[in-house]
């Protein structure tokens, strides 16, 4: 999988334009949340064919450039259910378990509730990798202390969810730089510490 990364805004988000290598030009858009007219810029200066924006939550930061993004390129915003009723522009409800093809290549989000109440994460299994949204990071976890957050949600996806994911599997997080699982049991504190208080 190609993985082109922009990380903008104050908050340094990272939105990613995936594809298959070895397939045509279809594309995703993951978290486009600054910036509409660099990703609309790069989608055509590549002649991709983006399939749809998949957000992992509705934070403005993830988000704020998705309508945008979508009007100009006529596209399909993707969010999950849960957090449709803070993105009423999202046409497209996900569920855990919804598959998301991309060439050879399929995309599986698993639900993971903590951070939003309809986070998502993004799996590859053919490429081992993961769009983790908010849920987790190189070496810390999306916040729970905001409006429709959740400690003990947070907890479950971690342990229910992220856990069962191998030491090669490489995560892209919604801020900071992709790590692998064994880099994240190694030195994500929290996660550890989710991990220990079984």
């Amino acid at each position: 999988m190609e993985i082109k990364r922009f990380i903008e805004g104050i908050l340094e988000a990272n939105c990613y334009i995936i594809r298959d290598a070895k397939a045509d030009s279809d594309c995703f858009i993951i978290d486009p949340g600054y910036s509409p007219k660099k990703i609309i810029k790069y989608i055509k200066s590549e002649n991709l064919n983006p399939l749809g924006i998949v957000l992992t939550h509705h934070h403005y930061d993830h988000s704020g450039a998705a309508e945008k993004v979508a009007k100009e390129l006529d596209l399909q915003i993707m969010i999950h259910s849960q957090d449709a009723d803070q993105f009423p522009a999202a046409e497209r409800l996900l569920q855990d378990g919804d598959v998301l093809a991309l060439g050879k290549d399929k995309l599986v989000v698993f639900h993971t509730p903590g951070h939003t109440r309809g986070g998502i994460c993004l799996f590859s299994k053919r490429s081992s990798i993961c769009f983790t949204g908010d849920t987790v990071f190189n070496v810390d976890l999306g916040r729970t202390d905001l409006e429709d957050g959740s400690e003990e949600e947070m907890k479950a996806s971690i342990r229910n969810v992220v856990d069962k994911w191998g030491n090669e599997v490489t995560i892209y997080p919604g801020h900071g730089d992709p790590a692998s699982m064994k880099y994240v049991r190694k030195n994500n504190q929290e996660f550890i510490d989710i991990m220990q208080d079984i």
